[in-house]
């Protein structure tokens, strides 16, 4: 039988409204359709990752698995309620704000981890002087990495903070909250390219290690597609995600439209 989790509710915050993506910025944001500024979508998975961390503890940040699909904006200041069904060892997510569905993915956590060639990932540095996008920029089989992140001390406190996270075992344990890779699969495209707005579409992550806070880690990513499809430019990334230059601590494919179409004025 269907099990029914309890509903886990996040007041929205705009963590990017300052970011180079204007897609946050609530005027621009207005031009392609839409309200005002997005929350960024890696923060949407975040709010939804609080569901199998809190069912699954430490093994979800070991070994879990999750995928995440954005269909409608989370604004900034308003409720996003993350509903959950569990079924036969599966969670089924969705992500409602308005009343209206806004994300749906499922949550797994798998016997082991799947293991991984760390040499079949391709290291290989940001762009030394970043130029404005175009489908080139974004050719498939082509590598990209990362400038290396670390969240520790304050950073790590203040990122809790700005998802709203008040589950104790990041802090307890001393670990970074998988969110964190989610922005360093967004890098990807940041760190590479000049960009105009451009919008985060949906996720598959494979946990393959737990984070440790203050690890230092990069992104190996391949471009794997290339395409258009309504006028908008989509990219998608198949990427290893690594600690300290060493450690696999996940398996991502990340999808991006990184130039879409600009709604006509009414």
């Amino acid at each position: 039988m269907p099990n029914r989790l309890e509903t886990y509710r996040v007041a929205a915050y705009n963590t990017a409204w300052q970011s180079e993506n204007k897609m946050h910025d609530d005027t621009v944001a207005k031009r392609f359709g839409f309200s005002g500024g997005l929350v960024p979508g890696v923060d949407v998975m975040a709010y939804m990752m609080h569901v199998p961390v809190a069912k699954w503890g430490r093994a979800f940040l070991e070994r879990g698995l999750i995928d995440a699909r954005f269909i409608k904006p989370v604004y900034d200041g308003e409720m996003a309620e993350v509903e959950s069904l569990e079924n036969d060892g599966e969670l089924t997510i969705e992500v409602f704000s308005r009343g209206e569905l806004c994300a749906t993915g499922t949550a797994s956590l798998p016997a082991s981890a799947p293991a991984v060639n760390l040499s079949a990932f391709k290291e290989v540095a940001a762009v030394a002087e970043r130029t404005p996008v175009t489908p080139a920029t974004f050719e498939v089989g082509k590598w990209l990495g990362t400038a290396p992140r670390r969240w520790a001390g304050q950073a790590a406190k203040e990122y809790l903070e700005d998802i709203r996270e008040a589950d104790p075992i990041y802090d307890r344990e001393g670990l970074g909250h998988p969110g964190l890779v989610q922005r360093v699969m967004n890098r990807v495209l940041v760190d590479n390219t000049i960009l105009g707005p451009w919008i985060h579409v949906g996720s598959r992550m494979q946990l393959l290690a737990a984070a440790k806070s203050g690890d230092e880690i990069a992104a190996r990513a391949r471009v794997i597609a290339n395409y258009e499809k309504k006028g908008h430019r989509f990219v998608e990334f198949d990427a290893l995600i690594v600690a300290n230059g060493k450690t696999p601590i996940a398996h991502c494919l990340h999808v991006a439209i990184y130039q879409p179409r600009e709604q006509a004025a009414a």
